[in-house]
């Protein structure tokens, strides 16, 4: 064979056209070393198991030669001697049995490919560390080194004018002294050397850490399993991070008897260790990006997370805390914890457990989950601990407490022997700061912050009080004191500290000064009204759990400097804009509508009328400009424009105040009924048929809207069982085309359907609750793509959305129950005016309809059976003049301002 022709190939990197070097066991991917070392820096992947080729698989290729036996080559590895063996050697005395230091018994003699592997795997952190952490903060420590060994020159020459300043009435003594003094005295204290030495001692630690790197990582050198059992025996280093830097200080007289002592009190003070600042590290992303989610076995719902690792934590229920992996399975149960929805354990250095007990004793569960400790025993009766925060700066534990006689709460802290050393409870004037403490933490500059709430004043707050106690702000919601009910909190690298609201169903970004930043996450798809919060500062990954059901979110707002070299916080992008809700758009609106119509300066009001055969009006379908068809609980009739009923559909779905009909482009009515099939009623009113018949019994159709554009039929679901929600698309024939369920991450978009409507664009409008408390308009493409979620004005507020529809300008129309008005939003999602405010005759608006013809908004009352009727569009100035008189009679006779 002619091997000189022949062809070889060579893996390539999955992410460039180099040759690949390493393999990622979690992707699974392959990896040059430049993609590599990017790989196992990006904090998307920073936990990713990234091994080189050889040890995918699991191959040795040197066979060492035994020093004692060169006719042999080493193939064990004696354990307690640490030292590789070959046949000749195991079968040596001493490896066979034990010394008198270690007593009778034998050696436990391993495989040396075994014993690689052990080895290997025991410094897989230390591994892991040097690639992610120690050669990534190199060039910051290495600059604050340089930069303090340059200063030092000139702090001395500080010093040095200063002491002769102040020696002017003794400058004989200090002649005399002076050549004494900079020679026994500076050298001793030699800040300039001690810099030196200190950038040459993290040189050589770098040095040692590459050495390491590419002696027994990389794979272009021969590999030898020796060496590596011998280096990690006695060499390997132990990654340590920070350095010690000084600071010169003097005192400030200089006294004739003492001049001696006083120049020598030159003093080096150790500052305590050098660190990376977070601002040069860390900055906020655009927004926050999804990362994954998970269901949990064991638990209904997740009112509590500590995480332990990057891979598990753990999270408590009403009645048990799991342990559990990013799978969501239960690795491990606390069977004695409080059955408490707040913040009842957290997670201490050692990755112990620290929770409350059902005896309301603080106890301490083991690394290895086998042995479990009472850490602080409960002592006064008077007094219960309602949540527990362990801090990573002190190594104390943070207690809220609540007292039921006096229905107030207080801050305990206890030492790591379980001692009692402060008491936070009141503010400077002796008045009490908490009420019920439900969730504890603490911020980066020690800061103790709580979260608070008065059950009986119906409010809460975020309090926050120095290290030392002093009350420094409270936080009660966004606008100011607009009401918060707040749930699980966390602070990040960044000194921010987040908070779940449960009003507006947000998680809230502050400041550490307590001013609002923004709604990081606004009812996040999959868990709608978020819980709990737990931020990973290893990969800064933010979990957040539901109050209504077992599902975990996981999400990054934080990513690492693009340049390290740039030590000016200023540069740290961390004011950059967390966008509350996506507002891109695919399309325009139709150009014919924009050169026809437009708004007019205030709604204009026609003749109300009141129904006749329904008590209030929850749903109004438009039929012609004279006829519509209105819904309550009970039925569903035909109505002309004097309210007179018309014709009554008897077997719609009763006890149903949803948009259970609608109305095709045949002026056919299709509706919901009671079996909850489709049925479509002709327009001579003398046949039903059913359109489309239940066939799953899991879904019940909530809402329906017949597409002038499409003619598909848009049906909003709901499933009793998992109390979520979808839309489904029927073509004209009724067959099912289409279903909208999640988002791009396959997280729930929708929980309670109640109303559907579509825009011109072909977006999916959909007016969401829960159980009719805080709701959204979630708007997604015709294809399915979620845009949006609008939750109120101001964003993030509390909204109760009723009945929604579309106006030929592409403005979205929804009724609030909570502000009692009828929401006028662009198509994007923005808020744009309060286009009726408690509307007269009706007060609290609960269903709308656009009539296309005659430009009418038909607006139902959500109590009564009052109608009222609406004109706020109307055609352009250059085509007519909107206030020349109708034939109809539609002269308005009031106005309701826009806001």
């Amino acid at each position: 064979m002619d091997t000189a022709s022949s062809t070889y190939s060579t893996h390539k990197c999955s992410k460039c056209p180099g040759d690949t070097e390493y393999h990622c066991v979690s992707c699974p991917c392959d990896l040059c070393p430049q993609c590599k070392e990017n790989h196992v820096k990006d904090l998307q992947t920073i936990d990713h198991d990234v091994v080189s080729h050889r040890d995918k698989i699991n191959y040795i290729p040197t066979q060492e030669i035994c020093v004692r036996h060169p006719s042999h080559v080493y193939t064990k590895y004696c354990e307690p001697c640490q030292v590789p063996l070959c046949y000749s050697c195991s079968e040596d005395q001493s490896h066979r049995f034990k010394s008198v230091l270690y007593g009778q018994g034998q050696h436990e003699i391993l495989d040396i490919q075994i014993a690689y592997k052990t080895k290997r795997q025991q410094h897989r952190g230390t591994i892991h560390t040097i690639r992610s952490e120690a050669l990534f903060y190199r060039p910051v420590l290495l600059t604050g080194i340089k930069t303090d060994f340059k200063t030092c020159h000139t702090e001395f020459s500080l010093y040095q004018s200063e002491m002769l300043t102040k020696a002017q009435t003794l400058k004989h003594l200090i002649n005399i002294v002076r050549k004494d003094f900079m020679k026994n005295v500076f050298c001793d204290f030699d800040f300039k050397h001690r810099c030196l030495k200190q950038m040459i001692e993290m040189s050589r630690h770098i040095i040692s850490l590459q050495e390491y790197e590419l002696r027994y990582v990389q794979p272009e050198f021969t590999f030898s399993a020796l060496q590596f059992l011998s280096f990690t025996k006695t060499a390997l280093p132990q990654i340590n991070l920070t350095l010690h830097t000084s600071q010169l200080s003097m005192t400030e007289s200089l006294n004739k008897e003492d001049v001696m002592e006083s120049l020598s009190a030159i003093q080096i003070t150790e500052r305590g260790n050098r660190r990376v600042g977070n601002q040069c590290l860390l900055k906020l992303t655009s927004g926050a990006e999804f990362h994954q989610s998970l269901t949990l076995t064991g638990v209904g719902r997740c009112s509590h997370i500590s995480c332990v690792t990057s891979d598990r934590v753990w999270v408590s229920g009403i009645n048990n805390i799991m342990l559990t992996d990013t799978t969501g399975v239960p690795l491990h149960r606390v069977e004695d914890s409080c059955h408490s929805l707040y913040g009842l354990h957290t997670v201490n250095s050692e990755s112990e457990l620290i929770y409350i007990d059902w005896n309301s004793n603080i106890n301490k569960l083991s690394k290895d989950m086998k042995t479990t400790t009472t850490f602080i025993e409960r002592t006064d009766s008077t007094w219960e601990p309602l949540c527990v925060y362990w801090s990573l700066s002190t190594g104390d534990l943070l207690v809220g407490m609540y007292n039921d006689d006096t229905d107030t709460g207080k801050v305990t802290r206890y030492n790591q022997s379980g001692q009692l050393t402060q008491t936070i409870q009141n503010d400077n004037t002796g008045m009490g700061l908490y009420s019920r403490p439900k969730y504890i933490t603490e911020n980066n500059n020690g800061d103790v912050v709580v979260s608070d709430y008065d059950y009986d004043n119906e409010s809460g707050a975020v309090v926050l009080t120095e290290r030392g106690g002093r009350h420094r702000f409270s936080y009660k919601g966004h606008p100011s004191g607009s009401g918060l009910d707040p749930r699980g909190i966390c602070t990040d690298p960044l000194s921010h500290i987040l908070v779940c609201d449960g009003n507006t169903k947000t998680v809230q970004m502050l400041d550490e000064d307590g001013q609002f930043l923004s709604h990081l996450l606004i009812r996040p798809s999959g868990i709608f009204s978020p819980r709990s919060l737990s931020y990973d500062v290893n990969t800064h990954r933010l979990w957040v759990g539901s109050v209504d059901n077992n599902t975990v979110v996981i999400y990054r707002y934080i990513t690492r400097q693009d340049a390290l070299t740039d030590l000016n916080p200023a540069t740290a992008d961390v004011m950059e804009s967390l966008s509350e809700i996506p507002t891109t758009g695919t399309e325009k609106p139709q150009q014919g509508n924009q050169c026809l119509l437009k708004l007019m300066s205030h709604p204009k009001l026609l003749p109300s009328l009141t129904v006749t055969g329904v008590d209030r009006c929850h749903h109004i379908s438009c039929v012609t400009l004279d006829r519509v068809w209105v819904s309550d609980e009970d039925n569903l009739m035909l109505i002309d424009t004097k309210g007179v009923p018309l014709h009554r559909v008897e077997d719609s779905c009763s006890d149903y105040n949803k948009g259970l009909h609608t109305v095709n482009s045949e002026s056919e009515l299709i509706y919901i009924d009671w079996n909850y099939n489709i049925n479509k009623l002709s327009k001579d009113m003398k046949t039903t048929t059913t359109f489309i018949e239940r066939t799953d019994s899991t879904w019940r159709p909530w809402c329906v809207f017949w597409s002038p554009s499409t003619g598909d039929l848009l049906v909003g679901m709901y499933n009793y069982d998992t109390e979520t929600g979808k839309v489904t698309r029927y073509n004209q024939s009724g067959q099912l085309t289409q279903t909208i369920q999640n988002d791009s991450t396959g997280l729930g978009l929708y929980r309670e359907p109640d109303y559907i409507t579509e825009n011109n664009n072909g977006d999916v409008v959909v007016s969401d609750s829960i159980a009719h408390m805080s709701g959204a308009v979630v708007v997604t493409e015709r294809g399915g793509r979620h845009r949006f979620s609008y939750t109120g004005h101001p964003s993030g507020s509390e909204l109760e959305p009723r009945e929604i529809c579309t106006d030929p300008l592409s403005h979205i129309l929804v009724c609030d129950s909570t502000t009692k008005t009828v929401q006028m939003i662009d198509r994007d999602g923005q808020f744009l005016s309060h286009l009726l405010i408690r509307p007269s005759g009706i007060l609290s608006p609960g269903s709308l309809s656009y009539d296309v013809n005659t430009h009418r908004l038909w607006v139902g009352s959500l109590f009564n059976n009052t109608v009222v009727i609406y004109r706020y569009i109307t055609r352009q100035d250059a085509l007519t003049d909107e206030d020349t008189p109708r034939p109809d009679g539609e002269a308005m006779s009031s106005s309701t301002p826009a806001v």
